[in-house]
């Protein structure tokens, strides 16, 4: 393809979406210049090395695997091309930090029963599960597979129809056809309401739920079309990336380089100058302002426009961005451990049984959580490459509010707290084994990443910030400018930022044919 053969673009940030739409451009014959702040590509999916230890600094689920195959398929490339896959088995660990609910009435693999706090696997084997299920819900399995039967229904015509393309007009939703591929959707109501049509034990309703997460949503918020999240998680599967979701990016980046792509490090953009055609990207860079016809910010949308453009060159002021939904932001706890962390699988949730309290932490009344859900990854159960023998390499994550406080006295009191509940709800206790620690939390997301109230995700996924009610890929207020990423159509994610990607292109494309 040539339809851009003599348009230069700059995009601005190399995260998946900045990496996707610049391959797509770059294919379509279009000179790329990927103009990045930090001193790595990949934006969140940077790698943070200490002592032997290599940690995943941002994403570390592999999910959706048929996204990253069609990406790479669009140039006749497969991911494995650029990176191997491990299905992780289980995909994932829950310990339940106290039993609410009735208890398990038989024994089911991958259920162990505690007076203090139950621990289940959830693996690909869907025999397993439905059996865990029926242990704690009599008929639980079966209704399991009702429920997941409609999450691949709701995920195959989602994905086709309303994911992969772009309404950003409220006449594009107007078509009749999509009333036609609309029915029998689950498209209204709450994932909370939809998932308690189907189970009435809340651990089975936190296990359906818990990739909300990864919306920076909470049950009560998110539309309950997000089911189709379970038939990502429990038909598609978990898998790891050689190399971690870092990986993924240099693969992507490699990818682009074989496009033509050029990449320049170190270099943060200050402003964003002209208009379509006669673009100058200021940067604090060596190699100075980046001369474009086009230009893709996969930067912060809120930072974009409120920080590189000028005020007459901005969609939105700063009360729009000041009264949106943000997704969590998060304390991050990096640690190189002695010795192995058996308890733990590559995968693990730490949950309350009353969780609600900290999404209204999150949500509601912006505070530490007190008694957090939270995430445990360890690579190092994997991969051998991440730590040196002997060692553990291993990271906490809290979601949290974005815009808290984070001083350092308030970061060591709580690395003392997620410490102490690791050890009480995990048997793991790692106070006296690490060898290197870290912590990433709001500050970093801002400094780092330009986060705007250092939130990890982006804006999260409520009803009136779905579809066309999110920022759009082409400016309205600059000719020659757009926006992929996070912030735009589908959302957050690894997988929809690829997709974001595809959709941007697009859009530079038919503009200039």
């Amino acid at each position: 393809m040539d339809e851009l053969a003599g348009t230069s673009v700059a995009v601005v940030g190399s995260g998946f979406g900045g990496l996707s739409t610049a391959c797509y451009l770059a294919d379509a014959g279009a000179d790329v210049t990927v103009v990045e702040k930090n001193e790595q590509i990949g934006g969140r999916a940077s790698v943070l090395e200490r002592d032997g230890f290599r940690f995943d600094m941002g994403p570390s689920w592999y999910l959706m695997p048929d996204v990253f195959e069609e990406f790479f398929a669009d140039f006749g490339r497969r991911p494995t091309d650029y990176y191997d896959l491990t299905h992780l088995d289980p995909h994932y660990r829950i310990f339940f930090k106290d039993n609410e609910g009735r208890r398990p009435g038989r024994d089911a693999p991958g259920l162990d029963v505690d007076t203090d706090g139950d621990t289940i696997d959830v693996t690909p084997d869907r025999e397993q599960v439905k059996a865990v299920f029926d242990a704690y819900e009599p008929g639980a399995g079966d209704v399991l597979d009702d429920y997941l039967a409609k999450s691949r229904e709701n995920y195959e015509i989602g994905m086709e129809h309303f994911v992969k393309e772009d309404r950003p007009r409220v006449r594009d939703w107007l078509d009749p056809s999509l009333a036609e591929y609309a029915r029998g959707l689950t498209l209204l109501g709450s994932m909370q309401d939809h998932v308690e049509d189907y189970f009435d034990h809340p651990k089975l309703q936190q296990v359906m739920q818990y990739t909300l997460v990864f919306l920076g949503g909470s049950p009560d918020t998110t539309p309950a079309l997000y089911n189709l999240m379970s038939h990502v998680d429990f038909n598609l599967g978990v898998y790891y990336p050689e190399g971690g979701m870092n990986g993924v990016a240099v693969g992507m980046a490699d990818l682009a380089r074989e496009l033509g792509v050029e990449f320049l490090t170190d270099h943060p953009v200050t402003q964003i100058k002209g208009r379509r055609g006669g673009f100058k990207v200021e940067t604090d860079g060596d190699e100075g302002a980046v001369l474009a016809d086009v230009v893709v910010s996969d930067a912060d949308y809120a930072h974009t426009e409120q920080e590189l453009l000028p005020p007459q060159k901005r969609q939105y002021d700063a009360d729009y961005w000041e009264s949106r939904t943000y997704a969590p932001s998060a304390f991050l706890l990096y640690l190189g451990v002695e010795g192995d962390v058996d308890e733990l699988a590559h995968h693990t949730l730490v949950l309350p049984s009353d969780w609600q309290q900290h999404f209204d932490e999150i949500f509601e009344e912006p505070a530490w959580p007190d008694d957090p859900a939270y995430y445990l990854c360890v690579p190092s159960k994997t991969d051998d490459t991440v730590a040196p023998d002997g060692h553990s390499n291993l990271f906490a994550l809290v979601p949290i509010a974005p815009g808290l406080d984070d001083t350092p006295a308030i970061r060591e009191s709580y690395r003392d707290l997620v410490l102490d509940d690791v050890a009480e709800n995990t048997g793991v206790d790692l106070r006296d084994r690490i060898v290197v620690e870290e912590t990433f939390s709001v500050s970093e997301f801002a400094d780092r990443y330009n986060s705007y109230q250092g939130t990890a995700l982006g804006l999260a996924h409520t009803l009136r910030q779905t579809a066309l009610f999110r920022p759009p890929h082409r400016s309205t207020a600059l000719d020659g400018l757009y926006f992929t990423g996070a912030f735009t159509t589908p959302g957050i994610g690894v997988p929809m930022c690829l997709i974001s990607g595809d959709i941007t292109a697009d859009y530079v494309i038919d503009d200039a044919v």
